[in-house]
């Protein structure tokens, strides 16, 4: 099975996604199952993997529903108030959905570095195991040493680095993303999405041979077996099309075995999400 591990639905509206800016139109319409569907046919990939772009209870939902209604979306990324009292109350009532697979929450934008930390968000992520949900771990590199922190103290709980901890690509910095990432890939229970490289990049400028550092940097640190392919759609859109996002990484693993290939394209996702 091929599976693209990470992409995005919404309904557009100003309101609910005021991140989208005005250097960003191309991003400002819906975008549903219909549109990605002969995306994923046309580059071979079986499924994929939808991930909330909002921190609601009501986009979990609706997305799961998008799931019922899709058989090509394996899986759900949702959003649960991991901080909140009422956490018990919200994994009952979405946990025992088959298709919802893990859960998110918008790190990057929390004005508080070490939010990861605080206890009652560590509470949370201390119950998941329990439902069977894996958890994305939604960085800038800053938070990575936050993140081994994390890491490290739930070593029964699966971890995925999304978007490789959005290095700055654009300006070529490597450090101190590179030392950062290959100490949080220390741990065996944190996986790596290869996706949202073209975001990081100079938009629509961008040659492959940029992403070249960032991607041997994630293929030493975590291994063909712990990494896997995602297209950040349509975020991706801003700064190249589906296709050639994908092709940024099956032009890098081509010097993989057949095996492992098919464990980045795919294998790896399904095990680590547990889709069938």
């Amino acid at each position: 099975m091929r599976i693209d591990a990470h992409q995005h639905f919404w309904k557009y509206s100003v309101a609910e996604y005021e991140w989208i800016g005005d250097d960003m139109p191309e991003l400002k319409r819906d975008f549903l199952p219909r549109d990605l569907k002969p995306l994923l046919a046309i580059e071979g990939f079986d499924g994929s993997i939808a991930v909330q772009a909002r921190q609601s209870l009501e986009e979990t939902r609706w997305l799961l529903e998008l799931a019922e209604q899709n058989d090509f979306v394996k899986g759900v990324v949702g959003w649960v108030d991991l901080c909140s009292t009422e956490l018990p109350t919200q994994l009952e009532r979405f946990a025992g959905h088959p298709k919802l697979v893990g859960v998110r929450h918008i790190v990057q934008g929390e004005p508080d570095d070490e939010f990861m930390l605080r206890p009652e968000f560590r509470k949370g992520i201390a119950r998941l195991a329990g439902y069977g949900l894996t958890y994305d771990l939604l960085l800038y590199p800053r938070h990575l040493p936050v993140a081994v922190k994390l890491v490290r103290e739930f070593p029964k709980q699966p971890f995925v680095l999304d978007h490789i901890a959005k290095p700055g690509i654009a300006d070529g910095v490597l450090e101190p993303w590179s030392r950062d990432i290959r100490e949080l890939a220390r741990f065996g229970n944190i996986c790596c999405k290869v996706s949202g490289m073209v975001t990081e990049a100079r938009w629509k400028r961008w040659r492959a041979e940029d992403f070249r550092p960032y991607v041997d940097v994630v293929f030493e640190a975590f291994g063909p077996e712990r990494v896997m392919i995602g297209s950040d759609w349509p975020v991706c859109t801003v700064s190249a099309s589906y296709a050639e996002t994908i092709a940024i990484v099956k032009e890098y693993i081509r010097k993989f075995s057949e095996e492992q290939r098919n464990a980045i394209l795919g294998g790896n996702c399904a095990g680590f999400y547990g889709v069938a």
